[in-house]
C-alpha cells in the first residue's frame, strides 16, 4: 500500500472528527500504519477507541465573589502497557476531541520509546492569563478533585503541558493527597524538585528535540555548525531547543510565538530573546530581530524547522512553502496528514512528534521511578539516560522506516502499534 494514502475512517458516536481535526489526524495516522501490522491488523480498531473519556464541570468562586463554571476533560486512551501517562493543558481551545487525540499520541509515544505506560491527556478550557493566582489554584484543585477517581500513581499520572507548570502539579499532588489521605508523590510528574520532582525535567522535552535533531542531521549529512533553525512556539520546548542548538553553533534565524514573529539571517541572540519573552513581551517587538507577520514565518529560509506550538499548524499549503530540509516536531500533532504527503514529495524528512518530543515523558518516567524508590539521580545522569533511551527509539524507528520503505512517522506508528496490540493479545479480554 502507498505510504501516503490516508483514507479517513474510524471514530466514536459522540465525536464527529474531520480529516484536519486532531482526532481525525490521529485516526489517519493509525490507518496508514495498519497495512504493515500483519496478523495484528485486524485488531487496529482497538487503537481507534479510547478506553475512557471524562467531561467535568469546574465551578469556582472568583475573587469578586461571583461563581464561574469551566469545562474540564481527561481522556484515557490505553492502559495495555501500563498506567496512563500524559499532560494537562489549560487553554481556551481545549476540547474533548483534542484531548482524545493527545491521549492517543501518548499511547503511541510511550510504546515507540518503550516506556511502561499507556496514554492519557487532560485539559481545562480556560485562558489562565485572565485568572488571578488564587483563582488558578481553585480551578486546579477543583479539576483534580473531579478527575480524582480515575487518576493515581498506578492508574493515570498527569504532567505539565501547555500553560501548566510545576506549581500546577504541586497543587494537583496536594489535592490528591488531601482527598485520599495518601502522600503519593508519584500521582503527577513535573513537580518542583523539592516535592519529589526530577532534575532535568523542565528542559527535558526541548533537550530531546535537540538530541534527536542532532542525530537526524548526522544521518542526513547536515552540518550542525551554522545550520539555520526556525522555531514555531517559544514556550518551554521551543526556547530550550533554541538555547541548545545555538549553544552548539547553529543559528536560530526565526522565532514565532502566539502574538508575532521575528527573524535575523545572521542568527537571533537567543539569550536576549528568552529574557525578552520571559518579561511578557512578544517576539515581534524584540529589538534584536526584524518583525515579520506570523504567516511569513513559514517562508523564512532555514535548514531545520521546529514546530513547537499546538497541533495542526503545518498544513499542506504551508508544507509547500517551507525551505527546510528537516522538520523536528516539538509539538504534538503539528503536521496534518496532507502536509506529510507534501513534505514527502519534496524530500523533506520529518522526525515525528511521537519520538522527537519524547524526552519529556522519558524524564517523567524517571521521576515516577525515583518517587517510588525515594532515590534520586543527578541531572547529568538524567540527561545521559534520556539521550540513550530516545536515541535507541530513533535507531529502531529509522531502521523500520528503511525496511518497510515508509515515512518515519508511519514506521514509529508501526513499532508502537505492534507493541500495544501484542499487549492486548497477551492480556486477553475480561470478562
Amino acid at each position: 500500500m502507498d505510504d501516503r494514502a490516508s483514507p479517513f475512517t474510524g471514530g466514536l458516536s459522540y465525536v464527529q472528527p474531520t480529516p484536519t481535526s486532531p482526532w481525525g489526524t490521529f485516526l489517519a495516522q493509525v490507518e496508514r500504519a495498519t497495512p504493515y501490522l500483519g496478523k495484528l491488523a485486524h485488531r487496529a480498531d482497538t487503537l481507534r477507541r479510547p478506553k475512557r473519556t471524562l467531561i467535568v464541570d469546574i465551578p469556582i468562586e472568583l475573587d469578586n465573589g461571583e461563581i464561574a463554571h469551566f469545562e474540564g476533560f481527561r481522556a484515557q486512551h490505553s492502559f495495555a502497557r501500563g498506567p496512563g501517562k500524559g499532560g494537562v493543558r489549560f487553554h481556551p481551545g481545549v476540547t474533548l476531541e483534542e484531548v482524545m487525540a493527545l491521549a492517543g499520541w501518548m499511547t503511541i509515544k510511550n510504546a515507540a520509546v518503550n516506556l511502561p505506560f499507556g496514554g492519557a491527556k487532560g485539559g481545562v478550557r480556560i485562558d489562565p492569563k485572565t485568572l488571578s493566582r488564587k483563582e488558578l489554584e481553585r480551578v486546579t484543585r477543583r479539576y483534580t478533585s473531579e478527575i480524582g477517581a480515575i487518576i493515581g500513581p498506578q492508574q493515570d499520572i498527569p504532567a505539565p503541558d501547555v500553560n501548566t507548570d510545576a506549581q500546577i502539579m504541586a497543587w494537583m499532588m496536594d489535592t490528591y493527597a488531601m482527598n485520599t489521605g495518601l502522600a503519593s508523590t508519584g500521582v503527577v510528574t513535573g513537580k518542583p524538585v523539592y516535592l519529589g520532582g526530577s532534575l532535568g525535567r523542565v528542559k527535558a522535552t526541548g533537550r530531546g528535540v535537540f538530541v534527536m535533531g542532532c542525530d537526524a542531521m548526522r544521518r542526513l549529512n547536515m552540518p550542525l555548525e551554522g545550520a539555520r533553525i526556525a522555531i514555531q512556539g517559544f514556550g518551554n520546548v521551543g526556547s530550550t531547543a533554541a538555547e541548545l542548538f545555538a549553544g552548539a553553533g547553529a543559528l536560530v534565524v526565526a522565532v514565532q510565538d502566539s502574538r508575532g514573529a521575528t527573524t535575523r539571517a545572521k542568527g537571533l541572540p537567543v539569550a536576549d530573546l528568552l529574557a525578552h519573552s520571559q518579561n511578557g513581551d512578544d517576539a515581534a517587538s524584540f529589538p534584536g530581530g526584524e518583525a515579520i507577520d506570523r504567516e511569513a514565518f513559514w517562508d523564512v529560509a532555514c535548514d531545520v524547522l521546529i514546530p513547537a506550538a499546538l497541533e495542526g499548524q503545518l498544513t499542506a499549503a504551508r508544507a509547500g512553502r517551507i525551505k527546510a530540509r528537516l522538520v523536528l516536531e516539538g509539538a504534538n500533532g503539528p503536521t496534518l496528514p496532507e502536509a506529510d504527503d507534501v513534505l514527502a514529495s519534496r524530500g523533506i524528512v520529518v522526525v515525528p512528534d511521537v519520538i522527537c518530543n519524547a524526552g519529556g515523558v522519558t524524564v517523567s518516567y524517571f521521576e515516577w521511578v525515583q518517587d517510588f524508590a525515594s532515590y534520586y539521580w543527578t541531572e547529568d545522569e538524567i540527561n545521559e539516560r534520556l539521550a540513550r533511551i530516545v536515541l535507541d527509539a530513533q535507531n529502531h524507528v529509522w531502521a523500520t522506516s528503511e525496511k518497510l520503505k515508509t515515512s518515519l512517522r508511519t514506521a514509529a506508528f508501526v513499532v508502537a502499534c505492534e507493541r500495544v496490540l501484542v499487549a492486548h493479545v497477551e492480556r486477553g479480554l475480561y470478562p
